[in-house]
C-alpha cells in the first residue's frame, strides 16, 4: 500500500471510528437490561451464520457493554467466545486466541464448568492451527474430563470435544487413538439422531484408513457418508461433499483405478460453487485430477489441472495469510512454460505449415535451453545439498562432543565482566531458543540481558565476528535446517507456516536467508531430505 493510499484508508477510519464513539455513548445513556444484551447476541448470532463478521462484531461490541455494565460474567464470556469465533472464520488466529482465553479466564472466575468448556473448544481448534498439538491434546482431554459433572453430559457438546480430540490425534498420526474416540463420539451421536456428526465421523473414519493404506475399508465408511448426504437434509454439506468425493477419489487412485477417480473428481469440480474453490479439498482435488490424467500419459490435460491448481493454491494462500508468496519451485517454471508453449501451439494451428514448422523450432529449441538450463540447476543443487548435510552432520558431532564443555570458546579473551555476563546470557538465550520468536529484535533483547542495545552490538560484533541481524538469521537458519533434518512433520508444513514457527513474518524472508545461507531454496532441501529419506527406507 503506498503512502497516499494509506493516508487515504487513515481518513475514511475516522468516520465508522467516530460513529463507533458516538454509539457507546449512547449505549451508556439508556437504561440497558440483560433483554437488550441478548437481543444484540440474537442479531450478531444471525449476522454470523451469513458470514458477515464485520457487522455481527459490532453487535457483540455492543452487547458486550451491557454485558459488561451489568457486571454478567457469565454473558461476558460466551460474547467473548462467539467472538472468538467469528475471528476463527476469518482466519484471525491471534485474535481468535485473545478472545478464547479472554472467556476462558471470565468463566473460570465464575467457576461455571460450561462456559469453560465451550471457551476450551475454540482454544483446541487455534492450539491445532498453530501446530502445538500436546497443548491442545492437554486441554481437549481436561475438558473430557471435566464433561461428565456438566449438562454437557451425552449432548451436542459432549460430541464436539470428543470430535476435536479425534482431530488431534488424527493430527499426530496416531491412529488408533483417532478411531478410539470417533467411536466414543459416534456412540452418543447415533443416540441423539445427531446426522451431521455422524456424517463427519464417518468421513473421518474413511481419512484413518486412507493413511493406514487400507482402502477398501476406507471407501466403506467414506459411501456411508455419501448416503448421508443424499437421503437426509445436512446444513452446510458443501464441504462434506468436496472433502468426502476427494477421499474416495484419492482411494481409487491409490489402488490404480484411473478412470473412477477421473469420473469422481471432474463430477465435483464441475458442480462447485463459486465459493468453494478456495477450500482446502477442492483445491487438492484439482491436483489429484492432474496426476491421474499424467498417469493415463494424458500430459495435456495433466497440465491443464496442474495449471488451475496452481493458480487456486496462489489465491488461497493470499487469502488465507494476506501476504503475497513469492516462492517459485523450478518444476513449477517448467510446468507454466510448457503451458504457454502449447497454448501458443494452439493458436497458430491455422497458420501455415512453414509458420507452424518454425514455432515449433524456437518450441524445441527454448524446451532444450529449459531442460538444459533445469538439468545445470538441478546438479548444481544436488552438489549444494550433500555439502549442507556433511555441514550439518559436522555441526551435530562437535555440538555431542562439546556438550560437557565450556559454550565461550577458548580463543576469546575477555577481561571485561560485563561482555562476559552478555556472552554468557546469549548462550542462555540460544538454549532457549528466544531468536525463534518474531518480536526478538536488538532493543527486546538487550532488554533481556540488562545492557543497551549499542553495547549489546558491538559485543556480538567483537565475539561472534557478525552483526546482530546476521547473528539472529545464522541461528534460525541453523534451526530450521536441523529441525526439518530430523522432523518429517514439520517438512510437510506450508512454506509460510515454517517461517511463522521461526520468527518471521512472512516466506519471502525465510527464502531470502535460507538461499543466501545455502544457496538452495527451502522446498529443494525438504524435497531433498524426503528423497534421501526414502531412498534409505528402499535401501534397508
Amino acid at each position: 500500500m503506498t503512502t497516499h493510499n494509506k493516508a487515504l484508508s487513515g481518513k475514511y477510519l475516522l468516520l465508522p471510528l467516530f460513529l463507533l464513539v458516538l454509539n457507546t455513548f449512547y449505549i451508556f445513556a439508556q437504561k440497558n437490561t440483560i433483554q437488550d444484551a441478548v437481543t444484540y447476541i440474537k442479531q450478531a448470532n444471525s449476522l454470523y451464520d451469513s458470514e458477515n463478521y464485520e457487522e455481527s462484531l459490532s453487535y457483540y461490541f455492543k452487547a458486550e457493554i451491557i454485558a459488561k455494565e451489568l457486571k454478567n460474567d457469565s454473558l461476558v464470556s460466551i460474547i467473548y467466545t462467539r467472538t472468538g469465533h467469528i475471528h476463527l472464520r476469518d482466519g484471525k488466529n491471534k485474535d481468535a486466541l485473545n478472545a478464547y482465553s479472554k472467556a476462558l479466564d471470565v468463566a473460570e472466575l465464575t467457576k461455571h464448568k460450561e462456559l469453560e468448556i465451550k471457551a476450551k473448544a475454540g482454544l483446541i481448534v487455534i492450539l491445532r492451527r498453530m501446530n502445538r498439538l500436546d497443548k491442545a491434546l492437554k486441554t481437549a482431554l481436561h475438558s473430557l474430563k471435566s464433561i461428565p459433572s456438566t449438562n454437557f453430559y451425552r449432548k451436542g457438546a459432549h460430541v464436539s470435544i470428543l470430535v476435536l480430540t479425534s482431530e488431534v490425534y488424527l493430527d499426530k498420526e496416531e491412529y488408533d487413538s483417532t478411531l478410539y474416540y470417533v467411536e466414543k463420539a459416534l456412540d452418543i451421536s447415533k443416540e441423539l439422531k445427531y446426522k451431521e456428526a455422524i456424517l463427519d465421523l464417518y468421513i473421518k473414519k474413511g481419512m484413518v484408513y486412507f493413511y493406514q493404506k487400507k482402502y477398501d475399508a476406507s471407501l466403506n465408511f467414506l459411501f456411508k457418508a455419501k448416503n448421508i448426504l443424499s437421503e437426509q437434509e445436512i446444513n452446510n454439506k458443501s464441504y462434506p461433499i468436496i472433502k468426502t468425493n476427494y477421499f474416495i477419489a484419492n482411494c481409487y487412485y491409490q489402488q490404480g483405478d484411473f478412470d473412477k477417480a477421473i469420473n469422481i473428481l471432474v463430477t465435483s469440480i464441475d458442480n462447485f460453487e463459486e465459493t468453494d474453490l478456495l477450500k482446502p479439498p477442492a483445491i487438492r482435488s484439482h491436483l489429484l485430477l492432474a496426476n491421474c490424467y499424467n498417469e493415463k500419459a494424458a500430459y495435456q490435460k495433466a497440465n491443464l489441472w496442474r495449471s488451475k491448481y496452481v493458480t487456486l493454491n496462489e489465491s488461497y494462500q493470499k487469502d488465507k495469510d494476506q501476504t503475497v508468496d513469492i516462492i517459485h519451485e523450478k518444476e513449477t517454471d517448467k510446468l507454466q512454460k510448457e503451458i504457454v508453449t502449447l497454448e501458443t501451439k494452439q493458436r497458430e494451428s491455422e497458420k501455415s505449415k512453414k509458420q507452424i514448422f518454425w514455432i515449433l523450432l524456437f518450441t524445441v529449441f527454448s524446451l532444450v535451453i529449459i531442460v538444459f538450463l533445469y538439468l545445470k540447476k538441478q546438479r548444481s543443487n544436488k552438489v549444494l545439498f550433500a555439502n549442507l548435510m556433511k555441514e550439518i552432520n559436522a555441526l551435530e558431532t562437535i555440538k555431542q562432543s562439546s556438550i560437557t564443555k565450556k559454550n565461550i570458546p577458548k580463543e576469546i579473551i575477555i577481561d571485561d565482566h560485563k561482555v562476559v555476563e552478555i556472552i554468557k546470557g546469549l548462550e542462555k538465550l540460544e538454549s532457549q531458543e528466544y531468536f525463534l520468536k518474531s518480536d526478538c529484535n536488538l532493543r527486546s533483547m538487550a532488554k533481556k540481558l540488562k545492557t543497551n542495545a549499542t553495547y549489546l552490538s558491538k559485543t556480538i560484533n567483537i565475539h561472534k565476528e557478525k552483526n546482530y541481524t546476521e547473528y539472529i538469521n545464522d541461528l534460525r537458519i541453523d534451526y530450521v535446517l536441523k529441525r526439518l533434518k530430523e522432523d518429517k512433520k514439520f517438512r510437510s508444513y506450508a512454506i509460510q507456516s515454517i517461517a511463522t514457527e521461526i520468527g518471521y513474518k512472512s516466506s519471502y524472508s525465510l527464502v531470502k536467508h535460507f538461499k543466501a545461507k545455502t544457496g538452495i531454496n527451502p522446498s529443494y532441501y525438504i524435497k531433498s531430505l524426503d528423497k534421501q529419506q526414502l531412498s534409505s527406507k528402499i535401501t534397508t
